[in-house]
């Protein structure tokens, strides 16, 4: 039936010009509603409606063209983006695009842009104006913007006004409507900006389409309740919405299935999963459900805030075999006068008391931290504090950043802003310390066999390979044939602050069951 009513609307649409494109998707809405079609837990079913209509134009494309309509995708930012932009490619590969690297042979190009920081909105601006001229080129182009960045007022206002070139843009809750929004650019010749709140549900059963066979990203949560006073993320993602653990679940283990090997489950602050639920589970739980999984697999995850941090999840971490040993957990600040302004809701001792109860309990437990340099009044004492937080626990390795102010968050107007000079001074001498002490830790390694989960060729070492121990470290691997996705006993000979190097065991066989290592 939504075939032939597709059909119907596309003979009309190209051989008779009746309808107009928005009175289509008005159409197809009730329709669909009408015959029952659609509920709120059957909202898949409508974009799948739009996903029919776009490979049916892309059909008519390629008898006119003699090929394929083709797309360029960018993605600017966190992994969630990165998950967020499969889901994009997953969408438009079931809309029959092509994919390609260069913009010059695309009919589409979409940028998943950021607003965690301004240096990473300003690149997507300096890439939209580079696009210029090709838009001149081939007015038929389609440049397409979503993510964070656009999510804000400012950001889609400077868009529509200064960046004609751009005909479709949508925030993150639009996801499941970019189908239909591109429908509308495609067939309307105008601009779509789909900038409106979200539903406060996630859908479930959109296509992804992921590069990587190895690792893969699970979004578990999206949104933030906790409005970090410098922090754009729940104004422009929304308030904390998990998925049911039945949903994760039947991910993760569809994923294993298909033989990946490092899975992480991604959250603006995983360790509130569920809070906004009624399921009786919270993210350690989570964790004990995944790891009951049979298969050769790790399980990652991103992000912690500290103060949801539990034992609980410490304890899960230690007693559970697929777990990986590492721990991502940002401290911002080692100043209590910081943290309060910067509204963390936690201390500089109770972020201490939260290491040293993992380290007890996890044997070989790493950990990786953020850290923001110049925060507002931030003084030399308070950043002294912060190298002394520091050196304590003996990062394995540290994501720093200068404070950006975000336009609509408190910190962008607080008083005492830090200037540049300063910032850059504070990063030098940070940086410097986490450099001396992520190598101090890594030497820590030399003569050990660890095993390393290989992740592909090196690019850096011709004829070499790489991959990431439990502890999330990078190894640089010579004289080893394995391929991808095996675990593989290494031994490590050398050191560097940010990877390790080794051999292969000798003897390294494949066998019918997995990894064997034969001495």
């Amino acid at each position: 039936m939504q075939d032939l009513l597709f059909k119907f609307k596309l003979n009309l649409t190209f051989k008779r010009g009746i309808f107009t494109n928005d009175l289509f998707c008005i159409i197809i809405k009730v329709f669909i509603e009408k015959r029952g079609i659609l509920s709120l837990n059957q909202l898949p079913r409508l974009v799948q409606s739009f996903l029919d209509a776009v490979r049916e134009y892309n059909a008519i494309f390629q008898l006119e063209h003699g090929r394929p309509l083709c797309c360029l995708t960018r993605t600017y930012g966190c992994q969630q983006n990165e998950n967020d932009t499969e889901k994009l490619n997953g969408m438009l590969q079931e809309m029959g695009f092509l994919f390609t690297d260069y913009p010059e042979e695309a009919d589409l190009i979409l940028f998943n842009t950021c607003a965690v920081r301004e240096h990473a909105e300003q690149k997507v601006y300096g890439h939209l104006g580079a696009l210029m001229p090709l838009k001149r080129r081939n007015s038929a182009l389609k440049i397409a913007l979503c993510g964070c960045m656009v999510q804000q007022e400012q950001a889609a206002e400077e868009i529509f006004r200064k960046y004609r070139q751009v005909d479709l843009v949508f925030g993150p809750h639009a996801m499941e409507r970019f189908p239909e929004n591109l429908y509308r650019v495609l067939t309307g010749n105008k601009r779509v900006f789909d900038l409106k709140p979200g539903t406060g549900n996630l859908t479930e059963g959109l296509p992804i389409r992921r590069e990587d066979k190895i690792r893969a990203w699970v979004t578990v949560m999206s949104g933030c309740n906790n409005f970090c006073t410098y922090c754009i993320v729940p104004y422009v993602r929304g308030r904390e919405k998990s998925r049911s653990p039945t949903e994760v679940f039947r991910e993760v283990e569809r994923l294993i299935r298909q033989g990946y090997k490092d899975i992480t489950l991604l959250g603006q602050n995983v360790n509130s999963y569920c809070k906004d639920r009624r399921d009786g589970c919270d993210f350690a739980d989570l964790l004990r459900q995944i790891n009951q999984m049979d298969g050769d697999y790790r399980i990652r995850f991103m992000t912690s805030h500290p103060k949801d941090a539990s034992e609980k999840l410490f304890d899960t971490i230690a007693e559970c075999e697929h777990i990986a040993k590492h721990i991502h957990l940002p401290f911002q600040s080692g100043s209590d006068r910081i943290l309060e302004r910067m509204n963390r809701r936690y201390t500089r001792e109770q972020y201490l008391e939260k290491i040293a109860y993992a380290r007890r309990n996890i044997p070989g437990v790493t950990f990786t931290s953020d850290v923001i340099v110049g925060f507002p009044s931030e003084t030399e004492e308070d950043f002294q504090q912060t190298l002394s937080l520091i050196e304590e626990v003996g990062f394995d390795g540290l994501y720093t950043f200068l404070y950006s102010p975000r336009t609509g968050t408190p910190a962008a107007a607080m008083e005492d802003q830090i200037l540049p000079e300063i910032q850059k001074e504070r990063f030098a001498r940070l940086t410097d310390l986490q450099t001396r002490l992520s190598l101090l830790r890594n030497e820590e390694y030399l003569g050990r066999t660890v095993p390393v989960l290989i992740l592909g060729p090196d690019p850096k070492q011709p004829g070499g390979l790489t991959g990431r121990t439990d502890g999330n470290k990078i190894v640089q691997i010579s004289d080893c044939s394995a391929p991808a996705g095996f675990w593989v006993p290494v031994r490590i000979e050398k050191a560097s602050n940010w990877a390790l190097c080794g051999s292969a065991v000798k003897n390294w066989n494949e066998s019918k069951g997995g990894n064997k290592y034969e001495s």
